[in-house]
């Protein structure tokens, strides 16, 4: 099979802590621009046979990342994904035009992963992951940093105004690539 030479529409990460509204804002901004396609990748692993185990200590699926980006490739080729997980270094930079990272205030953060019933463990484990950036740090190091952005994440408000910036930032860079990107290796 044979992949597009260019992408008519980005690609944007959403990413962040477990609890930081990566679902919500990716929801949104999809509802918004129907033209995008918005993958919750814990759900396409799932669906797609991404699945290698379980993780009991963490108590989550582990996900066969290989897998994962061979099923997502052809996707992302052809553009117009806004991918939504809880972390972004696996993907490849040239498939990638925005990285989202929401942050969240610990407290708030805490009270989130506790409704949903956590256990105190990984709860604990999330803020962590939280105060010491790992997220914001990893999206860092593995983009352009001109290409990621750290959002606040703290309610109803914020999700709102978060969007509405990531969506005038789509509608930028349609306007600013008429002719699509390049899906070539640079």
């Amino acid at each position: 099979m044979s992949l597009p030479d260019t992408r008519a529409l980005p690609n944007i990460i959403i990413t962040g802590t477990p609890g930081c509204g990566k679902t919500s804002h990716a929801e949104q901004l999809a509802e918004q621009h129907p033209e995008m396609t918005h993958i919750n990748v814990s759900v396409f692993a799932k669906e797609n046979g991404c699945i290698e185990g379980w993780d009991s200590e963490r108590d989550t699926s582990i996900v066969d990342e290989d897998k994962l980006l061979d099923k997502l490739e052809p996707l992302a080729d052809k553009g117009g994904l806004i991918i939504d997980w809880h972390c972004c270094d696996i993907f490849p930079e040239r498939w990638i035009d925005l990285v989202v990272v929401l942050r969240c205030n610990n407290t708030v953060l805490y009270d989130r992963l506790e409704k949903r019933g956590y256990k105190e463990s990984k709860v604990q484990e999330n803020v962590e992951c939280e105060i010491m950036q790992v997220l914001v740090s990893d999206a860092k190091n593995s983009y352009d940093p001109s290409i990621v952005v750290e959002l606040s994440s703290e309610d109803v408000d914020t999700l709102d105004q978060n969007v509405e910036r990531i969506s005038g930032w789509l509608d930028n860079w349609k306007a600013g690539h008429p002719e699509g990107e390049s899906n070539r290796l640079p």
